[in-house]
């Protein structure tokens, strides 16, 4: 008889399925629920996108892996102009179905084996990476608890999701010169990289040459426009970083199958090369942020980090789930800190990616 163990069976509880009765409850307010649980964008995608998406609808061959040149020319030419990368070529530039997508395979496809590192309060689909992969995952945020063991893969994350903290040059560079002097493959998260709130500690890309002085070697930036652009729908990611590494995850997705379809390469091209509408998202969510900030506030949180990214990272000093009640019987629902790693146990995460509406709902309800 064949054996076999479900891979289902050996990755960690979807940590939303947790939240149905606190849902619930916060749905049976007068005046519906404020979702402040998940970072999902609700305003609408830039029409210039939407336009080349729609023109590019008649394309019918299969799309390349690697993506088209003008992809290729566009991602590169955004990331030099945005976040101050260099050293850019074709063969350090990769589009994904997805950043999600693209982390959970990520560990499998480079083919990592034994120990991965991931932040200590981290996005739960790295965890999910490391264990499909059958890899043991440590939580570590400083390389001095690592002690003597040398792991394979390490996974940061900045600006953080969910706590929203921002690593400095001198972290990153410390991090990225220990990873090349021990050949381990560092993967950054760096998706919030454009949504920094705080002019005197920007978030900053590890493939900036103030951090890694040109060298490339091991590193893997992960970018999206997700929720810089609105296109968490469209699914259009990147990743970007060492050509050798690159090649090889191109190599393996092409026999996997994965290519980003034609029509999201040209909704990407527009968007990348757009940058007054990344901007005026960027607005949007700074007013939002404001009022948020404000009403936890003068509600008696503390709001920790949250330097940068979709989210406030807040506290009463209590257990989060006691947390979620409190909002939950407000007609709020927002995601509970245990979710992301056992030292969140005493914050909850609340997003930005509501309506202006809603957002003044969560401020009346608080006040």
């Amino acid at each position: 008889m064949t054996s076999r163990t479900p891979l289902v069976s050996v990755l960690p509880d979807f940590p939303w399925d947790s939240l149905a009765s606190a849902k619930a409850k916060a749905a049976s307010h007068p005046d519906g629920i404020v979702n402040l649980s998940v970072g999902t964008p609700v305003d609408p995608v830039a029409p210039s996108i939407q336009i080349a998406l729609a023109e590019a609808a008649g394309f019918s061959g299969y799309p390349q892996t690697i993506g088209t040149p003008e992809l290729r020319a566009a991602i590169r030419g955004a990331l030099e102009r945005r976040y101050n990368m260099t050293k850019l070529v074709d063969a350090s530039l990769l589009p994904v179905v997805g950043t999600k997508e693209a982390i959970a395979l990520l560990p499998f496809a480079l083919g990592i084996s034994g120990t991965v590192v991931i932040p200590e309060i981290a996005y739960p689909t790295y965890e999910v990476a490391v264990v499909a992969a059958g890899c043991t995952v440590l939580r570590s945020d400083s390389l001095f608890k690592l002690g003597p063991q040398i792991p394979s893969m390490m996974f940061i994350n900045s600006p953080s999701n969910p706590t929203g903290k921002v690593l400095g040059i001198p972290h990153l560079r410390k991090v990225v010169k220990w990873a090349q002097e021990n050949n381990v493959i560092l993967a950054a998260d760096e998706c919030y990289l454009g949504l920094g709130w705080d002019d005197e500690n920007p978030p900053i890309s590890i493939l900036d040459p103030r951090v890694c002085d040109g060298d490339h070697t091991n590193l893997i930036a992960i970018h999206s426009l997700s929720k810089t652009s609105n296109l968490a729908s469209y699914r259009a990611g990147y990743l970007v970083g060492d050509p050798a590494l690159i090649g090889e995850l191109t190599e393996v997705r092409k026999n996997l199958g994965l290519m980003v379809p034609f029509p999201i390469q040209q909704a990407m091209i527009a968007a990348l090369n757009d940058d007054d509408q990344e901007a005026g998202q960027k607005l949007t969510y700074a007013i939002r942020r404001a009022k948020l900030m404000r009403a936890l506030l003068e509600s008696g949180f503390q709001v920790d980090n949250s330097e940068a990214g979709l989210y406030l990272w807040a506290t009463r000093e209590e257990p989060c789930r006691d947390t979620v009640d409190w909002f939950a019987e407000r007609g709020i629902l927002v995601a509970p800190g245990d979710f992301y790693g056992p030292r969140g146990a005493q914050h909850v995460r609340v997003a930005m990616t509501e309506t202006d509406e809603r957002v003044d709902a969560f401020v009346s309800r608080l006040s």
